[in-house]
């Protein structure tokens, strides 16, 4: 059984290392789950996480409720991973779009289609929105041959959540990921998705970000795209999205009290920080894309070596996966 320790991690090395343990088939210990955090130990969207992948792997596990600071998954030891339906609802607003994060690299492993029905938040705090998702991540991975679509029914917003996604993942066979200082960005394909709540609708919140952060922007021509839509949800919120390009992009989160244009100007402050680094994919993308060098090969241009990234390699060697950084900073995978 393969012993790790997450004191120094958060809930991205709980999901990787899953994930990692589903797709080999090797047992993990993790002991002192997200220790580094105030509030140490599993929350309702890691262990929804466990569940999910407990159930896709049928997986033997301890340690599955709230609160638990040690972890024990022990996957079946089959070579692959059948696929099927499952559905699984994450307590209150806990994150969706982390959830299909831990779920998307069993694709590399799958004989089977496998399809998810998850309840819970879609544009939440400390974790990307629905739309950074679908038009920011999958469209890069799927560049590379990841075979993965999400469906929204219904969004969710804190604190009561509610919202519904279908994830589709098939079988594929992921290329190696090559971005360098060559595939630098510009705002020639900028795109934009703004997104308020039902109950926000007659304040027009969704124009107002978008007029908010085009404003700050200031661009010589009109975007690519542009969208402001109302969506059905059990909480009031709003979210907005600029994609720069496949891999890279900025949010922000509506807030009470926040003023609409306030929200759309912080996203755009965030894509024009983007656009001057030099970099082909954004420092979040920068941490989740780790795992996919690690199983498929590469090399990637990142913004900056964030905490994410040093623990997320320090995992991925844990599990004899061998990533080194050069300078730029550049991630490259070790293809000997």
């Amino acid at each position: 059984m393969r012993e790790l320790d997450g004191s120094a991690a958060g809930g991205a090395f709980v999901r990787t290392a899953l994930a990692l343990s589903a797709i080999d088939g090797e047992p993990v210990r993790i002991e002192n789950v997200r220790g580094g955090r105030s509030t140490p130990g599993l929350r309702p969207q890691h262990l929804a996480v466990v569940q999910t992948l407990a159930a896709i792997r049928n997986a033997a596990v301890s340690g599955d409720e709230v609160g638990a600071e040690t972890v024990v998954f022990e996957p079946e030891a089959s070579g692959s991973i059948p696929g099927g339906e499952y559905e699984v609802d994450v307590d209150t607003a806990g994150s969706l779009t982390l959830l299909v994060d831990a779920l998307l690299p069993l694709s590399t492993a799958l004989e089977g289609r496998l399809s998810l029905t998850a309840t819970g938040g879609t544009d939440v705090a400390w974790s990307p929105p629905l739309d950074y998702l679908r038009t920011v991540k999958l469209p890069l991975l799927r560049r590379h041959g990841l075979s993965a679509a999400v469906e929204v029914d219904r969004r969710g917003f804190y604190p009561a959540g509610g919202g519904r996604i279908q994830l589709h993942l098939a079988p594929s066979s992921i290329e190696p990921i090559r971005l360098g200082s060559d595939a630098a960005l510009d705002a020639d394909d900028l795109r934009l998705y703004s997104t308020e709540a039902a109950g926000l609708s007659d304040s027009a919140v969704a124009t107002r970000q978008l007029e908010g952060a085009l404003d700050h922007l200031a661009l010589d021509g009109e975007p690519t795209e542009r969208v402001a839509r109302t969506a059905a949800s059990d909480s009031p919120g709003s979210a907005i999205v600029i994609r720069l390009a496949p891999g890279a992009g900025v949010s922000a989160l509506g807030e009470p009290g926040k003023p609409a244009e306030r929200v759309g100007r912080e996203a755009a402050d965030a894509a024009e920080q983007l656009l001057d680094g030099g970099s082909p994919v954004d420092r979040h993308a920068a941490d989740q894309l780790l795992v996919f060098l690690a199983l498929a090969g590469g090399r990637l241009r990142i913004p900056t070596v964030t905490d994410h990234v040093e623990t997320g390699l320090e995992l991925l060697e844990a599990f004899g996966h061998g990533l080194s950084v050069e300078t730029g900073p550049t991630v490259v995978a070790d293809e000997s």
